[in-house]
């Protein structure tokens, strides 16, 4: 499933690097402790969290994590947006819960990690 795909299933919003829409991503890692996101070791995912601060860019960008959603409708800053930016990190901002975020790419067939 492409990252544009993926936003528009989850009525998402890209905010950032949109310009690889074609990206693929076949795999999903809902979080909020990024500590958890450290210890993935899986190419094309996507991690889904609420945590809407520079520490999930920062994580992704060690864990290889091409896009980031946030979810609960969190507002992403501009310190956030400009380190994503940096490191060619896609954001995507979704008004829906983690989990329901997670269970829309589970039915479209997006894998878990676990």
């Amino acid at each position: 499933m492409t990252i544009q795909e993926i936003s528009n299933l989850i009525e998402g919003k890209v905010l950032c690097c949109g310009d690889v829409p074609d990206v693929k991503i076949d795999y999903a890692f809902s979080s909020d402790l990024m500590s958890d996101v450290l210890t993935l070791q899986q190419e094309h995912m996507v991690l889904i969290t609420g945590l809407a601060n520079l520490q999930a860019i920062r994580t992704s960008e060690m864990s290889d994590i091409s896009c980031v959603i946030f979810a609960r409708d969190k507002k992403i800053g501009e310190d956030i947006l400009s380190l994503a930016m940096e490191n060619n990190i896609t954001l995507i901002e979704s008004p829906h819960s983690v989990f329901h975020i997670s269970g829309e790419l589970y039915k479209a067939g997006i894998k878990s990690i676990y």
